[in-house]
């Protein structure tokens, strides 16, 4: 028997991994918002955090002859938490609390999203393959459960190759989410050390801003779980065909 694809039985194979987002989403907001009342005893911003790591990576910004790459561009952008770094344009973007904010949290964040720009002029590995990926990915998250849905209600043998399609295509999407994890994780390490070797932040705030980015590390894990838990339901649901 068919049901329809939102009210389906499968759908409690979900539920593990809601509670789990949840969970990460109040994790993360909670852990921020203590961290960002805590001042960093050097005064720095996190804009300034960006650009001294940088330099100590020896990678270039825009409008600098010194260090290894293109240049990377540092620029604020609205929003909360929306922070990141854009691998097309070469641009470190932080939010506005971020980026003139002297914080704990402004500064684990900041040093972050600085560990991909690291990633990309190192040609780190992960980073690029989620890069070659994410233009599939994102397709595939987009049309994947519409398609999949027209061929629940198609005859049997053209509605099975269009689920067929449909999961292959979501699949790229989980593969993109699953790749996203090291990357992370590996721009949170990267993150930690040069705050330690620059002295940037004390033992005491190096704690903090570690607390900071686990939190924001499991909505990464979070994500991964619900979209490997997605394609297993709709694998099964195309089964009852």
């Amino acid at each position: 028997m068919m049901y329809p694809l939102f009210w389906d039985p499968t759908f409690l194979l979900l539920i593990p991994a809601l509670i789990f987002a949840l969970w990460a989403q109040w994790k993360v907001k909670s852990t921020y918002s203590k961290y960002a009342q805590v001042a960093n005893r050097r005064g720095l911003t996190g804009a300034e955090t960006a650009q001294l790591i940088l330099r100590d990576a020896d990678v270039a910004m825009a409008g600098q002859r010194w260090g290894r790459g293109d240049g990377v561009a540092l620029e604020p952008v609205g929003g909360t938490l929306t922070d990141h770094y854009d691998p097309r344009s070469r641009t470190l973007r932080l939010s506005q609390d971020i980026y003139y904010g002297r914080s704990v949290a402004a500064l684990g964040i900041a040093a972050h999203e600085v560990g991909h720009a690291i990633q990309h002029a190192n040609g780190y590995a992960p980073l690029l393959a989620r890069n070659f990926v994410y233009p599939v990915s994102r397709f595939g998250s987009t049309l994947a459960f519409p398609i999949f849905i027209v061929g629940m209600f198609l005859g049997p043998g053209t509605g099975q190759i269009v689920m067929q399609i449909a999961i292959m295509m979501f699949a790229a999407a989980v593969g993109f989410t699953v790749i996203t994890l090291p990357v992370e994780f590996n721009a949170s390490r990267r993150a930690m050390k040069a705050l330690a070797n620059g002295g940037y932040l004390t033992q005491d705030e190096l704690r903090g801003a570690r607390k900071v980015l686990r939190a924001a590390a499991m909505t990464y894990v979070a994500a991964a779980g619900m979209a490997a838990l997605q394609l297993v339901r709709m694998i099964l649901l195309s089964n009852r065909r």
